[in-house]
């Protein structure tokens, strides 16, 4: 029966594993993204979010003797930009006040090694998020909440960000930073059987 380790600290993900029924431990990775980013200057979403997940994947496959490592990194895209974490309070309150009213897509990149056989394989997500048409105060009271500060693109879907996003269009799973459809096509590239990772 395979085991599987997910390359991250993200609550979010963890939470969706576990609720999706699925055995596994969590490692951090330990990846300089920022680094990694300005060495290889990814040009897309998709390109910049598969290059982190697969450098946290193979990260934390050379720690571990065998089974699956599962990597993934998500970002935003807004008018061809690629918005990662704001980190800073500003910058979450400006960001928002861009993105209110509008359709942005959230792309989250996978990467799935098996550690036994060597094989790995990637892909990356997508999905269209309509952002609610908020006001300044509404914007400034949930960025003082902290919560957009280390998520990607500013933004939860599955906690306290849920009631500003008016709507979607794809896969709810990508928003949260993991498709659980994505995971399934990745484990059947690699022969793996998706209920086998089941508790």
């Amino acid at each position: 029966m395979p085991t599987l380790t997910l390359a991250s600290t993200s609550p979010a993900r963890k939470k969706l594993l576990t609720e999706a029924g699925i055995a596994f431990r969590d490692v951090p990775p330990g990846v300089d993204e920022e680094l990694l980013t300005a060495q290889r200057q990814p040009q897309t979403a998709c390109e910049l979010t598969s290059l982190l997940a697969r450098a946290k994947a193979v990260a934390v496959a050379s720690k571990i003797a065998k089974g699956l490592v599962l990597g993934c990194d998500s970002a935003l895209e807004l008018d061809g930009n690629i918005l990662g974490k704001p980190l800073e309070p500003q910058v979450a309150i400006d960001r928002w006040k861009d993105m209110r009213g509008r359709w942005g897509t959230l792309h989250s990149g996978h990467h799935l090694i098996d550690t036994v056989s060597g094989e790995e394989t990637t892909l990356c997500t997508e999905t269209r998020v309509l952002f609610a048409e908020l006001s300044d105060e509404e914007i400034e009271r949930y960025v003082a909440t902290g919560e957009p500060l280390q998520v990607a693109g500013g933004f939860t879907i599955d906690s306290i960000g849920g009631g500003f996003i008016e709507r979607i269009d794809g896969d709810y799973h990508t928003v949260v930073g993991l498709s659980l459809f994505g995971l399934r096509s990745m484990c059947q590239r690699l022969g793996v059987d998706y209920q086998d990772l089941w508790r």
